[in-house]
C-alpha cells in the first residue's frame, strides 16, 4: 500500500480501533446469542404449559460417526436450534405468484438490518485505556481512553428513535409484496402499531433524558452509578416510564400479547405467510436481534447498564481490560434477563385484540406519558430529583390516573349485539341453563360412583 494512503488512514483514534473491535465481537456474540434464546423460548413454554419441551435434540445431526462421537451425551436438547436453523437453509424457497421479486427479497433484510445496528450506541463495558500501536514505525493506533462501544455519540437516543422507526418498514415491505391479503393485513397492523407505540416510547425516554439532562447513554449509565436515593437506577426514580418503556418495545419487536401483525387465527401468519427458507429464518431473526436491542437500550436507561451496586469494577471509574470484560458480562445478563421475562410475558398473557392495542396507546399510554414527561420537568424545573421526590412524584402520577381515568368519557364500539335465542338474549318464556344438565357431567368422580343411570344420562334412545 503506497504510503500516501496509509499515511491518510493510520493513526487511528483509540475509539474508531475500539469502536471496530466491538462491531467484529458483538454482532458475532448476538448472532450466537439468537438460537440459546430460541432454545429458551421453547423450555419456557413447555415448562408453563406443563409439557418437557426439546430433549433429545444433539449435535449428531444424524450422522453415524458424529453419533458414536457424543455418545451419552443428550445435551438437553440443546441442538433443536441447530437442526432448526439446517431445516431454513436446506428447505424449498419460494415465491407466490404475482409477488413484487425485489420487494420480497428486500423486505426480510429490511427486517433484520436495523436490528443488528440499533446497538451501535450502547456503552457495553466502560471505559479502557489503549496504548499505542506501532508498526514498522508507522503508528498505527493513537494512544488514549475510549468507551466500549461502537460509537460514543451525543444524539444517541434520537439514533435510536431513526432506527426503531424504520425496523417496521421491513414487515410492511413484506406484507406489501407478498400479493397477499392476510399479509397486506399483517402489514397494515404493523405500521398502525408503529405510529401508536412510537409516541409513548418516545415520551418515556424523554422522560429520563430530562431527569439525566443528558442524551449520551455514556452519561445516563454514569448518574446510574450511585446509591439511592441521592442517584440509583432509574428504574427507581421512573417506574412508570420504564413499564410504558417495556410495554412499547413489546409492540415495537411485534412480541405477545402485541403481535397482532402474525395472529396465527386470523391471518395465518400475516406478514410472513408466503414466506419460506431462509427470507422466513430473517424475519425472526430480526425479531430476536430486536428484542436483544430494546432489551439493551431498557438496560442503559432505567437499569444501570454495566453498574451493579456494590461491585467496584463496575462503576465508571474502574477502567481497564478486566473491569471491561466484567462490565459487559453484567450488561449482557441484564438484557438475557429483560429477554426472558418477555418470553414469559408472551407465554402468560393472551393476545390482546387489534382495536385494544391500538386503543391501549392512543387512550391509555399517550396520556399518561405526556403527564409524566409534563410533572418531571416540573420537578427538574424546581431541583426536586432526589429518589424519593421522583417516586413521590410517580405515586401522585398514579393516584391520578385511578381517579380522573373513571371520569372520561367512554365510546365502546364493541358492543354486544343481541342474539333472539341465545343465553344473553333469551326468548319470552324461555329459561336459559348454562351448566351441564345431568348430574355425571358435574360430578368430579370416576363413572361408577354414579349407580343410576338417570345420574349418568343414560336415556333409551327407544
Amino acid at each position: 500500500m503506497p504510503d500516501a494512503i496509509l499515511d491518510a488512514i493510520f493513526p487511528l483514534s483509540p475509539q474508531t480501533f475500539v469502536g471496530a473491535i466491538v462491531v467484529v465481537l458483538v454482532i458475532h456474540i448476538i448472532l450466537g446469542t439468537i438460537p440459546i434464546l430460541i432454545y429458551f423460548e421453547r423450555k419456557i413454554s413447555a415448562y408453563i404449559q406443563d409439557r418437557i419441551g426439546p430433549n433429545r435434540v444433539g449435535f449428531d445431526l444424524g450422522l453415524p460417526f458424529l453419533k458414536k462421537l457424543f455418545r451419552g451425551f443428550g445435551f438437553w436438547g440443546l441442538g433443536q436450534s441447530l437442526a432448526d436453523g439446517l431445516k431454513f437453509l436446506l428447505k424449498e424457497d419460494y415465491m407466490p405468484r404475482g409477488a413484487d421479486r425485489w420487494l420480497f427479497t428486500i423486505a426480510p433484510m429490511a427486517a433484520v438490518v436495523p436490528a443488528m445496528i440499533g446497538w451501535a450506541v450502547i456503552p457495553w463495558g466502560g471505559s479502557i485505556d489503549i496504548p499505542e500501536i506501532a508498526m514498522g514505525g508507522l503508528v498505527l493506533v493513537e494512544s488514549g481512553r475510549a468507551q466500549v462501544m461502537v460509537a460514543d455519540v451525543n444524539i444517541g437516543f434520537v439514533y435510536l428513535l431513526a432506527v426503531a422507526g424504520i425496523g417496521v418498514y421491513g414487515v410492511i415491505l413484506g406484507g406489501w409484496a407478498s400479493n397477499n391479503k392476510y399479509s397486506m393485513l399483517g402489514g397494515l397492523r404493523a405500521g398502525a402499531g408503529m405510529i401508536s407505540y412510537e409516541i409513548p416510547m418516545g415520551l418515556s425516554i424523554l422522560a429520563v433524558l430530562l431527569l439525566a439532562q443528558s442524551v449520551r447513554p455514556t452519561l445516563i449509565v454514569e448518574d446510574q452509578a450511585s446509591w439511592f436515593p441521592a442517584g440509583g437506577w432509574f428504574v427507581l426514580h421512573q417506574p412508570l416510564a420504564c413499564i410504558m418503556f417495556y410495554v412499547c418495545i413489546l409492540a415495537e419487536a411485534n412480541r405477545a400479547p402485541f403481535d397482532n401483525a402474525e395472529a396465527e387465527q386470523e391471518l395465518v401468519g400475516g406478514y410472513h405467510t408466503e414466506y419460506s427458507a431462509m427470507r422466513f429464518a430473517l424475519f425472526f431473526l430480526g425479531e430476536y436481534a430486536h428484542m436483544i436491542t430494546s432489551s439493551a437500550f431498557c438496560v442503559v436507561l432505567f437499569f444501570g447498564g454495566y453498574h451493579l451496586p456494590g461491585v467496584y469494577w463496575t462503576t465508571p471509574e474502574a477502567v481497564g481490560l478486566g473491569p471491561a470484560l466484567l462490565k459487559f458480562f453484567v450488561f449482557f445478563n441484564k438484557v438475557v434477563l429483560s429477554v426472558v421475562f418477555m418470553m414469559i410475558i408472551r407465554w402468560t398473557i393472551p393476545r390482546i385484540r387489534y382495536d385494544q392495542v391500538l386503543k391501549l396507546a392512543w387512550q391509555s399510554l399517550i396520556p399518561i406519558s405526556i403527564a409524566i414527561v409534563v410533572a418531571t420537568s416540573v420537578m427538574v424545573y424546581m431541583q426536586w430529583t432526589s429518589g424519593w421526590q421522583m417516586l413521590a412524584m410517580n405515586a401522585v402520577v398514579l393516584v391520578a390516573i385511578f381517579v380522573v381515568g373513571p371520569l372520561l368519557p367512554k365510546s365502546d364500539v364493541n358492543k354486544r349485539v343481541p342474539l333472539a335465542g341465545s343465553r344473553f338474549n333469551p326468548l319470552e318464556g324461555e329459561s336459559v341453563v348454562t351448566g351441564a344438565p345431568t348430574a355425571f357431567a358435574r360430578a368430579d368422580a370416576p363413572s361408577a360412583s354414579l349407580a343410576s343411570p338417570e345420574d349418568r344420562g343414560d336415556v333409551s334412545m327407544g
